[in-house]
């Protein structure tokens, strides 16, 4: 008679089968060449949409990463050691800047379409506040430059309280074009030459702290592939400017989110989602297809930093300490690391020797080990923990949650048990648990993308970043397609699943380090007006 375990296993193989068999019967002939020319194959499809119709698996929480237990606070004096360690290395031309810059500026201006569709600011105060607001942009001199040449005087419109005509400037492709353009340039700041991009800031950041002893200052950008040629123009033009200014030879790369990364979107029947014409639909894989770019790139010690996160001169000192101070941390554990992985490689290491570089992967690195590691022999545990140090470390900075949007730093159980220090979104969350949202809740720290990576081992040579993504840490999103709803699929993000098996250890830092622009006034901040 056959066993029950063995029936549930023909059962799952089965079912499993007949999935298959159906997935493949949804794709025509022209399907599978428009999947095959975005250089994804059908079987990548199809699981795809396996996926959308099991539902993603949510990340299990154990706590919220605190001080002391996951994320480690630096002294002023342990401050100025670690800025000299990264100050030697920089020198050396070990650090290159990576900016995530694709975003479109539209979503920053979601409220003043509104504002436009409805024929104005109807209630007299908040048109006071908006009209007075206005000069405080850095953009303000180019609105009044364009309104100039064509016939118009903004002057004028101010004091008639003319909002339409202000607002139908900045953003149409005739006026300035904010509305059709990347986020990196747009004038975010006012500086003491004028007024800068977002992409100048990352400029001027760039030289303050990954700039080499013979002045070379390494930066990628990631833009949408529609924005490549005007960045791409933009940098052609300021770069001999900024270079002179900062006594800097500005060594530029772009790169765009390869179309292979795209998914497949499917309907809220998940079924493969199509456009008006009977095309399927492919959507961008979210920041964690930028690994793609990151793993492509010849980098030793890379920062990464979002487009939007700048400030203008009077906080610089601030963030570019920090940056330093990361920079010195990843490269005091590197060392540590490289010296052990180098020792345990020679072999013939004493139980003495292995226990202090067992002591520093728990201590300094937050490792944990599995259940059966102390029983194992000595040359097993040499060879696990090996494993554990010859891999990507990141050293992320956080900051203390004032309720922003977005992730934090939680300890996280694997299937095994396991805990790990892990990046996470709250839609990696399982929502149907009281007990995961209230730690989720919980958390103390925040994520603001302030990261410094090491991405080569020990004996200099690249990992290849692929090999340590969790592939099951993707999402499941909502979201529309011209007014029509469908079901988008996130890979693994960039600081999230994409970097799960990676080292990773945190560090507070600053809220005044962590400054994003994800509306237009949020460029009225304090934070954002140059003093």
């Amino acid at each position: 008679m056959q066993r029950a375990e063995d029936r549930c296993t023909d059962t799952r193989e089965r079912n499993q089968r007949d999935m298959t068999m159906t997935l493949q019967r949804i794709f025509s002939d022209q399907d599978k060449a428009q999947i095959e020319e975005r250089g994804l194959s059908v079987e990548q499809a199809m699981e795809q949409i396996r996926i959308f119709r099991e539902g993603a698996a949510p990340l299990k929480l154990n706590r919220p990463c605190t001080l002391q237990d996951g994320i480690f606070v630096v002294g002023e004096e342990e401050g100025g050691e670690l800025v000299r360690l990264h100050e030697e290395e920089a020198g050396a031309g070990r650090m290159l800047k990576f900016v995530p810059a694709s975003g479109a500026a539209s979503r920053m201006f979601k409220d003043w379409y509104r504002i436009l569709d409805a024929g104005g600011l109807q209630d007299e105060d908040s048109r006071t506040k908006f009209l007075r607001d206005l000069k405080k942009y850095a953009f303000f001199e180019d609105l009044k430059s364009v309104l100039a040449k064509a016939g118009r005087n903004l002057d004028d419109l101010l004091e008639k309280g003319d909002v339409c005509p202000i607002l139908s400037t900045v953003l149409a492709a005739d006026g300035l074009s904010y509305g059709q353009l990347p986020k990196a340039l747009l004038k975010f700041h006012l500086s003491p030459e004028g007024s800068r991009t977002a992409i100048e800031e990352h400029l001027v950041e760039a030289a303050l702290y990954v700039k080499d002893a013979q002045g070379r200052c390494r930066v990628h950008f990631t833009v949408s592939a529609e924005h490549e040629g005007a960045i791409q123009e933009f940098l052609r033009r300021i770069d001999e400017i900024y270079e002179k200014r900062w006594n800097a030879s500005f060594d530029l790369s772009l790169s765009i989110q390869h179309a292979h990364t795209d998914t497949i979107a499917v309907d809220l029947e998940k079924a493969p989602f199509r456009d008006l014409d009977g095309f399927l639909v492919f959507r961008p894989g979210g920041h964690g297809a930028l690994l793609e770019n990151l793993n492509a790139l010849d980098g030793d010690i890379v920062f990464i930093k979002n487009i939007d996160n700048v400030v203008p001169d009077s906080l610089k000192p601030s963030t570019v300490l920090y940056k330093q101070i990361l920079g010195g941390y990843l490269i005091r554990l590197q060392r540590r690391i490289f010296s052990y992985a180098a020792r345990l490689t020679e072999g013939g290491l004493t139980e003495d020797e292995l226990s202090e570089i067992i002591a520093f992967c728990r201590r300094d690195l937050c490792l944990s080990f599995p259940p059966a590691f102390n029983g194992a022999s000595l040359s097993e545990r040499c060879r696990q923990v090996f494993q554990r140090l010859n891999r990507p470390l990141r050293v992320c900075g956080v900051v203390r949650n004032v309720g922003e949007p977005g992730g934090g730093p939680f300890w996280v159980e694997d299937e095994t048990g396991a805990l790990s220090l892990q990046i996470v979104e709250e839609i990696q969350v399982d929502s149907n648990s009281e007990s995961q949202r209230s730690l989720w809740r919980a958390a103390t720290h925040f994520n603001p993308v302030d990261l410094v990576c090491g991405v080569r081992d020990y004996l200099s040579r690249k990992f290849d970043l692929r090999q340590f993504v969790n592939p099951r840490a993707i999402s499941i999103a909502r979201k529309t397609e011209k007014g029509r709803e469908l079901y988008a699929l996130e890979l693994p993000g960039l600081w999230n699943g994409a970097m799960a098996d990676w080292n990773t250890v945190l560090i507070e830092v600053p809220l005044e380090t962590f400054n994003p622009v994800k509306t237009v006034e949020d460029l009225l901040r304090p934070q954002h007006q140059e003093k």
